[in-house]
Parts: structure tokens; sequence; C-alpha cells
């Protein structure tokens, strides 16, 4: 196995750069016809929606014309969440409203893969909507790969997670809990040629069109490993390339809610390793407070069709 994790080593330093390594007057003379649609999938994140929408439209439409679309997919959203980001300069859909003909599911991979419907950019940037710590760098550092080479068909950020638990301050963990102790103990495990990717779950990537359009798309938290699972497949460990976006905040879930997360991911990646298919789509959780104690909750296993074989 040391052969294979040297492969992983040396896929670093080729496919690894970062954020500054990718000037947006670069990417200007790069673009050529090429569209790059941004596309933000939210569910009432009214607190955090605006200001990234404004970020991106301001520095990246406006001031510079490097991004042609930026859309928010707004998934069942109770609070002003779409309002905002409309006011902010957004286009929204609603995620049930798009191709309501295929029906819907709750779910931050079917907001993706709904998005394929009502974008035409060339190159798809997706960014998470609750972020508190971020920039627009995050952006031009996923692009930046894309426009430099033909054969990098998947960009993946990574970053220091800052976490602040209340107590002593903001910490920076190596990564997510799921990411470090689902995710990457997977990968390296059963795919070591992928050890030397930092965060494989990251929320903040970028894809070619004609590439996502021919994968299969979990309809919740799966789709990012789904997708670099399918990519490395489909194109090798070389049609990856990830950038070092920085520092990220940004809010944190339960880890019932993890819990549920990793679940998915589990299923995800034994479907892509040829394993046997759950015998069960619950996940049963343990509340002291609850009456009766035992919880359960459905596990997400549905993935949507690739977009090329839908009319």
């Amino acid at each position: 196995m040391v052969v294979v994790h040297d492969a992983a080593a040396a896929w670093f330093s080729r496919r690894t750069s970062t954020a500054a390594d990718w000037p947006v007057e670069a990417l200007l003379a790069g673009k050529g016809t090429t569209r790059i649609s941004v596309v933000i999938p939210a569910r009432n994140e009214a607190a955090t929606i605006g200001g990234i929408v404004a970020g991106i439209r301001s520095a990246l439409v406006d001031d510079v014309p490097l991004v042609d679309e930026l859309v928010v997919i707004d998934s069942d959203s109770t609070d002003e969440t779409a309002s905002l980001a409309r006011d902010a300069g957004a286009v929204v859909h609603e995620a049930r409203a798009v191709r309501p003909d295929l029906g819907t599911y709750r779910g931050k991979g079917e907001a993706l893969w709904k998005a394929q419907f009502v974008t035409s950019g060339d190159v798809l940037v997706f960014v998470d909507a609750d972020l508190t710590g971020w920039g627009t760098h995050f952006v031009t550092g996923l692009v930046g790969p894309l426009l430099a080479a033909a054969d990098v068909a998947l960009v993946k950020g990574f970053y220091d997670r800052v976490l602040d638990d209340g107590t002593s301050g903001p910490v920076t963990p190596q990564g997510g809990r799921v990411t470090e102790l689902v995710a990457r103990p997977l990968l390296d495990l059963y795919r070591p040629e992928l050890a030397a990717l930092v965060q494989p779950l990251a929320g903040e990537w970028a894809i070619r069109r004609s590439v996502f359009e021919q994968l299969a798309i979990p309809t919740g938290y799966g789709v990012e490993l789904a997708v670099l699972l399918d990519v490395v497949a489909a194109g090798g460990l070389d049609a990856v390339a990830q950038v070092d976006l920085g520092a990220r905040a940004h809010s944190h879930q339960s880890v019932h809610d993890l819990g549920l997360m990793a679940a998915e991911l589990l299923a995800v990646a034994h479907r892509r390793f040829g394993a046997p298919a759950p015998v069960d789509d619950m996940l049963w959780q343990f509340d002291r407070r609850a009456t009766p104690p035992w919880r359960g909750r459905p596990v997400p296993l549905t993935e949507r069709s690739p977009r090329a074989e839908v009319g």
C-alpha cells in the first residue's frame, strides 16, 4: 500500500494549488467563451444568504464579469431566504418548482441536480449558503484549474474549518467531524489513491457541466462523495484537482444530524464499492428526553438519474 500512497502524494503535488494562484485578471484572460454559473443551495439560511449573494454579485458579476449566472436553489425555506437572495442579486428558483413533472425530494443533492435545468454554465460552481467566514476567492480558486487544464473535470476546495465551541473561543480542526471520522478513513481504506484529498465532503466545489450531467446524483448529503468517486472512476485521479481556500466558518449541526449524514455516506460509498444494499433505510437514535427514547429517521437513499438521460 506504500506504492498507492506514493501515488496519492504525487497527485497532491500535481493537482493542489491555492486560491492566490488564480488571480481574477488571469481567469478573465483565459475564460474565453466559457460560461460560469455559481449555484447556492439553501434552506432557511436568512442569516447568511444575503451577504454571500451580495459579495459574489458585487465582486464577480458587477465589478468583474467572471460569473455569468448567480443562482440560488431554495429548498422549501420557511424564512426569508428566497426574498433576501433575490434582493441581493441572485436569480432564485424553488427546487420543487423546477421540473415538477419529475417530482421532488428533500435534500442538498436534489437542489444541485435540479440546478442543471435552470442554469446554462459550462462550469458549475457550488457554494454553501451558511457561510459566516468566507471570501469571493472561493469562487475564483475553484474556477482556476478548470480554465487552466482541459483534463480537470472536478475541483474540490479545502480549508481550515473554524469552529467556535462557545467556551475557549474559535479553534481550527483539520476538517469537519464527518469528514475526519467517516469520509477520509473510508477513502483511505478502500480508495487509498484518494488519501491526499484533504476534504472530500467540502461544500465548495466546481465541475464541468458535461461531466456532471453524466452522473447519478444522491438527493441528500451524499452528493459530494458520490460525485468524487464517480468522476475518479470515469476519468482517473488526475480528473480531480483541489484548491486551498484558506479558512471557512459556518454553522454546525448536532451529532444526531451528523449521524444521519454519516449513514447516507456509508450507503453511497458501499453502492459504489459493489457492497450489498442496506437491509433497512432507517437510522435509530437514542434520546432519553423523548418518549419513547428511540427515534427512527429515514436515511436518504434515492439517487437521481443522470441529467443527460432525463428528457
